[in-house]
């Protein structure tokens, strides 16, 4: 693992699915090998693979506190090309401070992760007055997780996360991205411990040789998923 300190211009950057994106990291060391934001190798020069650089934004709270004097108001989505709670995040602390900063001007944030590092945050979280955590959980099978995802957090301890947050109060939820084999074994764990379930209709196909090589099969069509998951009363919406 290839770990940089830099220092960037700007840390809130416009979002197409929230109002605002704050990503603290460049790169990701879970480097799952389905995630979309494998992209950004073609602006950012790495010649690392993905999941072997992340770059640190050490100056993204002196920004931030600039930048939310500057900007309008809005919902800011933590984060969109990396996992904001990654294991770095332990010795960096860059999105706590974040939210720390944001907790003051009580700016509404979304946060989703792999990570029950955000457990760290329980404390802070409770001082917005709105504030979603959310997990991205693909499959309720982790034979299958350890072949898209073998470098991050079993389901378990997602899992066992959000029941700790929900049973704090905290508006929990679930990203369904990308929906894999065995997800309908997913419905029935989260069935008490989250307020919501989004589904990604996109298929990933960076992952498109981990289902050739163990023959496994695409869920190609995840309407069903949203039925599914109100039999167990839990609110889904397919988007993407």
């Amino acid at each position: 693992m290839v770990t940089r300190e830099i220092r960037v211009k700007g840390i809130l950057s416009k979002s197409k699915v929230y109002d605002w994106v704050i990503n603290p990291y460049v790169g990701c060391q879970y480097g799952c090998t389905y995630c979309y934001a494998r992209f950004m190798k073609r602006f950012t020069g790495h010649s690392e693979p993905w999941g072997q650089f992340v770059d640190v934004k050490v100056n993204a709270p002196e920004l931030l506190l600039k930048e939310l004097r500057q900007k309008q108001k809005g919902e800011i989505w933590m984060s969109g090309v990396c996992d904001p709670y990654q294991p770095l995040e332990e010795k960096y602390q860059i999105i706590k401070s974040c939210l720390e900063i944001l907790s003051q001007y009580d700016w509404p944030v979304v946060i989703q992760t792999k990570s029950p590092i955000v457990l760290r945050d329980l404390p802070i979280f409770k001082r917005f007055s709105h504030i979603d955590v959310g997990f991205s959980i693909g499959t309720g099978s982790e034979s299958i997780r350890e072949l898209f995802e073998p470098n991050a957090p079993p389901i378990s301890s997602r899992i066992e996360a959000l029941r700790m947050l929900h049973s704090n109060d905290i508006r929990t939820y679930v990203m369904v991205a990308p929906a894999l084999p065995e997800v309908v074994s997913l419905v029935p764990l989260l069935r008490g411990i989250v307020d919501y379930v989004l589904v990604d209709k996109m298929n990933y196909h960076y992952a498109d040789w981990v289902f050739k090589r163990y023959g496994l099969n695409r869920v190609e069509d995840v309407a069903f998923l949203s039925d599914l998951f109100k039999v167990y009363d839990i609110p889904c919406e397919v988007v993407c």
